[in-house]
């Protein structure tokens, strides 16, 4: 039996500004992008890696949210705490150049980690904490 990660889901504030991110910056491709009730779910990930997804979703999309856990959501969101992923790369510090280089927030520029990675750490445009490692 094998088991994969297919897709993990991170919210967005603003669908063209996670797109723009994600595609434009981090060069991954969009594979869905689906509208639904005046909401977006836009699918992307990484080219060559098709079984691989992020879902960038409207974080208030299930009805079961009270308005107490949107403002927490809303709250964690801004702050940065609400959501997190991990990427690799192969060359962390061309991709931290390339990455600087747009109005995305820097939270830890490349490092060597006493745990033996190296890695950097942004803010999408929803705020999620974007950690990237360097490979191997």
């Amino acid at each position: 039996m094998e088991i994969k990660i297919h897709a993990s889901f991170l919210p967005h504030t603003d669908p063209e500004a996670s797109v723009a991110f994600y595609r434009d910056i981090l060069g991954f491709e969009v594979r869905t992008d689906v509208g639904y009730g005046g909401m977006r779910w836009v699918t992307v990930g990484p080219a060559g890696q098709p079984d691989t997804s992020i879902v960038l979703c409207p974080p208030f999309a299930d009805p079961g949210v009270t308005e107490d856990e949107r403002r927490t959501i809303g709250e964690m969101m801004a702050k940065g705490t609400y959501a997190t992923v991990v990427l690799q790369t192969d060359d962390i510090d061309g991709l931290f150049e390339r990455l600087q280089a747009t109005d995305a927030e820097v939270i830890q520029e490349p490092m060597d980690q006493p745990y033996g990675i190296r890695d950097c750490a942004f803010r999408d445009p929803a705020g999620n904490h974007i950690r990237i490692n360097q490979a191997s």
